[in-house]
């Protein structure tokens, strides 16, 4: 995976379902027969060991995933917050770490230059300065940006710290004239992914100033489906991923409230009751969340599609009861979450998983804040 995705992990949301798609023996490769039956309980222990291991000492199978080791980073420490063991991280280790990959200008003026001075994904990614000390090889991300400043409100770093005037200028330069964004200065895609970044970007920093915030609430509404979810792009089929994205970004711009559904419908500007039902609709049998209409039902989808509904006041319609069962059929022995029943665990899928049971409200979880995907108090800055 690239780091186009807006939290890494070898999934592009939809486009793994589509490879899916192709071939259904490669899911039955993937699928292990011989998983025992699900637990009737969330094993808080367990996923404490998983993620203590994947902090010390990250498996051979995640060298593909290099260029996105901030990611998995946030992915193992966040998750280590939700399930309240911040204590088990080296903090000063972790935000010095950190604050490594952030990318600095040269001088004021490189700044107007179209580059984007954000955080690199991993070393891999950032190239050393020229003996004149510039940067001939800039690859800081939007989504890699989104994940350092997560990790770092997470184990309590001060902000402040950071050099946020010169990432929120240059940030400027990923604005398109449809107000969408790209992720980095140059060969990147435009979509609801990195909208949604710089956002919530501008939201931890609590400063607005790197973006346009009504070009890019036109663009979320462009991208609004005749069914109600959104696509990434305007014009494109109605998903998960894209729907949180648009609605998560409005949200955090201030463009709809806490609870849209009870709000007179006719004054917003988009139609809640059509994103209800579509959001609703992606519930399956199985009572995990489908991304797309005709889908199998996926973990990280409780996320994606779970706080969707919380952010527009609609989550007293899901099906609970039938959701954790679901989730906990892919609940792995080793620790961790599975895609589907019956696979292997992964961060991604575990750090998901980990956000749907705190939206579940399960014991001992921190709670969740959804328009960021963090525990709450840490988005509070408590």
């Amino acid at each position: 995976m690239s780091e186009t995705d807006v939290h890494g992990e070898a999934v592009d949301w939809e486009s793994e379902d589509e490879d899916s798609d192709d071939s259904e023996e490669e899911e039955e490769e993937y699928t292990s027969p011989s998983q025992p039956p699900s637990s009737s309980n969330f094993d808080k222990d367990r996923h404490l060991v998983y993620l203590q291991m994947m902090y010390e000492l990250l498996p051979h199978h995640y060298q593909s995933q290099e260029i996105n080791r901030l990611t998995l980073a946030h992915f193992i420490i966040s998750g280590l917050h939700f399930l309240g063991a911040t204590d088990r991280v080296d903090k000063d280790v972790v935000a010095k770490w950190v604050l490594s990959f952030q990318a600095f200008p040269s001088n004021r003026a490189s700044l107007k230059e179209g580059e984007f001075y954000g955080f690199y994904g991993s070393r891999s990614s950032q190239f050393p300065i020229d003996e004149n000390g510039d940067l001939t090889h800039n690859n800081s991300h939007l989504a890699s940006t989104y994940c350092a400043l997560a990790i770092l409100k997470v184990i309590g770093h001060d902000l402040s710290t950071i050099d946020s005037e010169s990432l929120l200028l240059s940030m400027k330069n990923l604005q398109q004239d449809d107000g969408s964004f790209m992720p980095t200065h140059t060969g990147g895609e435009t979509d609801l992914r990195f909208v949604y970044c710089a956002a919530a970007i501008s939201d931890m920093l609590g400063d607005w100033s790197g973006m346009d915030k009504e070009k890019a609430k036109n663009y979320i509404l462009n991208c609004q489906s005749y069914d109600g979810g959104f696509g990434l792009i305007p014009g494109s089929e109605s998903h998960g991923g894209g729907t949180y994205c648009a609605i998560a970004s409005l949200r955090l711009m201030g463009f709809i409230g806490a609870d849209l559904l009870s709000n007179d419908s006719s004054s917003s500007i988009l139609d809640p009751s059509l994103l209800l039902n579509w959001s609703l609709q992606r519930q399956a049998s199985d009572g995990g969340f489908q991304g797309r209409t005709n889908k199998r039902s996926d973990t990280c989808y409780a996320f994606w599609i779970g706080a969707v509904l919380k952010l527009i006041g609609g989550d007293a319609f899901i099906d609970k009861i039938a959701l954790r069962q679901f989730l906990l059929s892919c609940q792995s022995k080793y620790g961790g979450f599975s895609k589907y029943p019956g696979a292997l665990p992964d961060l991604y899928h575990s750090y998901y998983g980990y956000t749907a049971f705190s939206f579940l409200e399960e014991p001992g979880l921190s709670p969740l804040c959804p328009e960021l995907g963090l525990p709450l108090l840490t988005a509070l800055g408590i």
